[in-house]
């Protein structure tokens, strides 16, 4: 029996995933404190492959530290983003900028420079009484399990062929901490 993949309500699927790394290193490349934001596009449903991807470092890494990053995100060193390395059909690149992540558990936002401007706030459900926002169990997301859904109230990324702007509040979003070792 086939099983019908949804189309992407916009035809296409814009994404933008940032990792703020608290602690973390690459082999003996230390990546403490640093933060990137893996940029795709696909032309359709997600799981039909053919990505456009490329990454915003921050302007605070090394070449070394950059390099780690990239071999990090695109899964050539193993790990969680392994796993979709066989999605990706072209990757567009490295930016770099200074990148900002602010987050209070419930609200959250990311700006690097003029590239990437996002901001959203957890989902609660339709309990007023919730004390903690909805998760997402055993999704299959590379970067953790559970996520908590978010809603994004301001959608801006303009790097590396790259672009949307969304002022709707009608997208969605997923946060996690996670933690990942590699393979």
């Amino acid at each position: 029996m086939d099983k019908m993949m949804p189309e992407p309500t916009k035809g296409t699927c814009t994404f933008a995933m940032t990792f703020q790394i608290e602690k973390g290193s690459y082999g003996s490349v230390s990546l403490d404190g640093l933060t990137f934001i893996v940029v795709g596009l696909t032309p359709g449903a997600m799981i039909e492959g053919n990505w456009s991807v490329g990454l915003v470092i921050d302007d605070r890494a090394t070449s070394e530290q950059s390099e780690a990053i990239a071999a990090i995100a695109s899964g050539a060193a193993g790990g969680p983003m392994a796993g979709l390395s066989g999605l990706i059909g072209k990757f567009v690149g490295v930016e770099s900028a200074p990148i900002q992540v602010n987050s209070d558990g419930t609200k959250w936002s990311v700006k690097a420079a003029d590239k990437v401007d996002m901001a959203g706030h957890a989902h609660t459900g339709i309990d007023p009484n919730a004390a903690e926002p909805m998760k997402l169990w055993n999704s299959g997301h590379p970067a953790a399990n559970p996520v908590t859904l978010n809603k994004a109230i301001t959608s801006h990324v303009a790097a590396l062929g790259v672009s949307w702007q969304d002022t709707t509040g009608t997208n969605s979003g997923l946060s996690a901490p996670f933690t990942w070792r590699g393979a």
